[in-house]
């Protein structure tokens, strides 16, 4: 976990989408425990101060609780990861969107090429 930060956006944010990704793929599931914030940090490269303060961003959004003498873990609460998943599906989606219009293409021509690279990458034989 040790992938460089873009300097355009917060540590700490891109942090805690990480963490979200992760949750997201199953790296981390329902009730698991977060590694300590001077772990996180060390597995990061970054300060401590700024793990706590992507904690804090996460337990506020309810993805992650602190259970005091415990440590942080994530959320058991389907709701909320089902909230979290479809906000960030719904970024993405927006994200490529955006570009894609940037380029100059219609929704149409959007919506058209994604159905076909769907559709031929279902077809392509697995090796």
């Amino acid at each position: 976990m040790t992938d460089t930060f873009h300097a355009s956006r917060p540590i700490y944010i891109q942090l805690a989408e990480r963490i979200q990704r992760q949750i997201l793929r199953g790296e981390l599931a329902p009730g698991d425990k977060l590694p300590s914030v001077r772990e996180m940090g060390i597995q990061s490269s970054v300060n401590p101060n700024t793990v706590q303060r992507t904690y804090r961003e996460l337990e506020g959004m309810n993805i992650v609780e602190t259970k005091r003498g415990q440590g942080t873990f994530v959320t058991e609460d389907k709701t909320v990861l089902d909230v979290m998943r479809n906000s960030l599906k719904k970024e993405e989606i927006s994200r490529f969107v955006t570009g894609m219009h940037q380029m100059g293409y219609t929704d149409r021509e959007i919506e058209s090429g994604l159905t076909d690279f769907l559709n031929s990458s279902r077809e392509e034989p697995k090796q």
